[in-house]
């Protein structure tokens, strides 16, 4: 049972540390262990987190530098495991921070031991999950991060330099705990100011009245490459007061990018009659979409594209094969090249278009060509691997097949019954005797093909019919 009055807390073996070196000690300990240091974090095994360690080792606030989608939050917030579970502190209703039990920075504090016994002073017991809070930057004040002036007290007859005329922020009620400022750049100067001040002599100066606190906080910062280095967004001096930068970046490889993509898509069944099967390659298609956006000349490069964009496809996609499952009674629900026509609806207000290379050009038409060049990117490396370009010569031959994303799968083998044998190489790219899984090759085929000029298109409500050019 924890102490609850500061006698028993004395008699105890509780140690009194900071904020830092409880970070210290308790990464110190899981890195000994072995143990994952941030469980769920995907692709920063060899770069990001390995830097993060040793910021954490220095003691050094941080700066997180990546565009967005890139985990920075996250591996902000993780950093709060690291924490002892709970701390004691004053259990004092009119004190507005979490004092610590041996060492107080308040006058009211330091007066209230002094004029009471240890057993009658109150202890309580403050959680890790509660020490870290984080606050955007964009419309943040002064007064909401380090304080102001509370006019009530003013009026009780308290005076401006006494520290009790103080309403105080969040970063002096996050003392012994951990603060995080999200897009940095977007701060007001005088608020940069404020934490300037901070990192450096960690107290706190309010309206000309220095009022010194010895606060026990880590400040974590966040913010995007083109907005942080752009000159007079974050003044000097601030820069120069934060230990560590922590550079994030998107997936390296398309498989992580598939497999964050599937560890953070949560998309729960909604009953086991109409299962989901995903083919290999229309993950490696919705990979490939993400990876073509932010290669393209049309995308600005600097906004980033988010791992939220392949998160929302891959939703719309699923839903979209779910649909056409109950509206025809087909089980498993499998996607189709055909399920990417609504990536529109979840895909558009995520991209945002360089104004130079994409003036003449739509946000649905650099998204048709993101798409385009990601199905035929990845079909090439099919057409190598299964030598499925002799396909393409049967439509020389007058073959015209029509798909469509609502059209049953079992009318796929009908369509292709009069097709050569040649055709069935198509099913290599995913075996299965499953119509559905079946049908899914056939328009990846059809879609791979048309992307490499092989064969034409035509597309109208809802349906595409694939033939050889004229």
């Amino acid at each position: 049972m924890r102490p609850t009055n500061l006698k028993e807390l004395k008699d105890s073996d509780w140690q009194s540390r900071s904020v830092k070196e409880e970070l210290q000690s308790n990464f110190t300990a899981l890195l000994k262990s072995g143990a994952p240091l941030f469980p769920g974090v995907v692709g920063y095994e060899n770069t990001v987190i390995p830097e993060i360690s040793l910021a954490v080792l220095a003691g050094h606030d941080m700066l997180f530098l990546g565009e967005k989608g890139q985990a920075k939050s996250r591996l902000m917030r993780r950093l709060a495991n690291f924490l002892d579970e709970a701390i004691p502190y004053l259990d004092l209703p009119e004190i507005p921070i979490h004092e610590d039990p041996y060492h107080p920075i308040t006058s009211q504090a330091k007066t209230f031991l002094a004029a009471h016994d240890d057993s009658d002073v109150p202890i309580a017991w403050w959680h890790r999950d509660d020490r870290y809070t984080e606050r955007l930057a964009p419309g943040t004040k002064f007064a909401d991060v380090i304080g102001e002036i509370d006019p009530a007290k003013l009026l009780a007859g308290t005076s401006m330099s006494a520290e009790e005329a103080l309403h105080f922020g969040l970063i002096p009620r996050m003392h012994r705990g951990i603060f995080a400022m999200n897009e940095l750049p977007e701060l007001d100067e005088l608020v940069q100011v404020g934490l300037f001040n901070i990192l450096e002599e960690r107290d706190v100066q309010v309206r000309g009245y220095p009022i010194r606190f010895d606060l026990d906080v880590l400040i974590l910062f966040s913010a995007n490459p083109s907005t942080y280095n752009r000159s007079g967004k974050v003044i000097p001096q601030l820069k120069d007061r934060i230990g560590s930068l922590i550079q994030t970046h998107y997936p390296l490889e398309r498989e992580l990018g598939i497999e964050i993509t599937q560890q953070e898509s949560n998309l729960d069944e909604p009953n086991d009659e109409y299962p989901v099967v995903i083919p290999r390659f229309m993950l490696e298609v919705l990979e490939q979409i993400t990876i073509e956006a932010r290669r393209s000349k049309y995308v600005d490069q600097q906004s980033g594209v988010s791992v939220r964009f392949s998160l929302a496809n891959y939703k719309t996609m699923i839903s979209s094969a779910r649909r056409r499952a109950i509206l025809l009674e087909e089980s498993p629900a499998v996607p189709r090249i055909s399920d990417l026509a609504h990536l529109v609806s979840s895909a558009l207000g995520k991209l945002e278009l360089d104004l130079m290379g994409s003036h003449q050009m739509t946000e649905t038409q650099v998204l048709d060509h993101i798409i385009s060049t990601a199905i035929k990117t990845v079909f090439e490396e099919y057409v190598e691997e299964h030598g499925l370009a002799e396909i393409a010569e049967i439509f020389g031959k007058g073959v015209r097949i029509e798909v469509g994303d609502l059209l049953p799968s079992s009318e796929y083998a009908k369509r292709l019954s009069n097709v050569p044998e040649v055709w069935n190489k198509a099913f290599e790219v995913n075996a299965a005797d499953d119509e559905a899984v079946r049908a899914s090759c056939v328009e990846f085929i059809l879609a791979g093909l048309h992307a490499m000029d092989k064969i034409s298109r035509h597309q109208q409500y809802g349906t595409i019919d694939y033939q050889i050019p004229e």
